[in-house]
């Protein structure tokens, strides 16, 4: 099923980026699943990323931190050794720096390209994320995710509310990855946030799943 719909969500990509842009993407692909080099990570974020479903077949799903409290602005996970808690807030305009294309299309925030609704002014943003694993606190720098606009906590499916992001174990137990997916028509992006022997190592963000 998780093939299937990746598949799916790929084409529609396809067919919407052969569309001429009416304002150019400075948004860079350093950080994508396909400049990944590290061969364990890249088969771990395999198993579940959209940027890596051409390897996705054979991986064995891997352990997930139980989510154990979510709205419409925070979303928490917790086992017994591990705590992570993501908060959001409202954008504020009058506190950044908007760069617009042609007067209309914002395409830089603070003089850099950003994720999310781009072309648009953000409606909300990642204020803070907290990692605790074995009562260390692991610092996550705010470049981490300072660029990452409109996250999504929630959604609803068949009534149900319920939440498409997860805290991943690595089978050896040294990695964490934090994973928030924005999928949504007007701006999808992916991010995974790696975490190796309580430390941040760095962030993979794929984007433009959907328009």
């Amino acid at each position: 099923m998780r093939f299937v719909f990746l598949v799916l969500l790929v084409s529609l990509n396809f067919l919407s980026n052969a569309q001429d842009n009416e304002y150019p993407d400075y948004r860079s692909k350093k950080e994508t699943f396909n400049r990944i080099v590290e061969k364990d990570i890249r088969s771990d974020l395999a198993s579940y990323s959209m940027g890596g479903i051409d390897e996705s077949i054979g991986k064995v799903p891997l352990k997930t931190v139980p989510i154990t409290s979510f709205g419409a602005n925070f979303i928490s996970f917790a086992n017994s050794n591990i705590n992570v808690t993501i908060t959001g807030a409202s954008f504020n305009p009058s506190k950044h720096k908007l760069g617009y294309f042609d007067s209309k299309y914002l395409v830089k925030i603070d003089n850099k390209p950003y994720f999310g609704d781009y072309g648009k002014v953000p409606r909300s943003i990642i204020e803070n994320i907290t990692v605790v694993i074995d009562n260390d606190t692991v610092p996550i720098p705010q470049t981490a995710f300072s660029d990452l606009y409109n996250p999504i906590f929630t959604v609803t499916e068949g009534g149900v509310q319920k939440s498409n992001n997860k805290v991943y174990l690595s089978a050896d137990g040294k990695k964490v990855y934090v994973y928030m997916l924005k999928q949504e028509s007007g701006g999808s992006y992916e991010v995974t946030w790696v975490i190796q022997d309580k430390k941040y190592l760095k962030r993979v963000v794929d984007f433009g799943f959907l328009k």
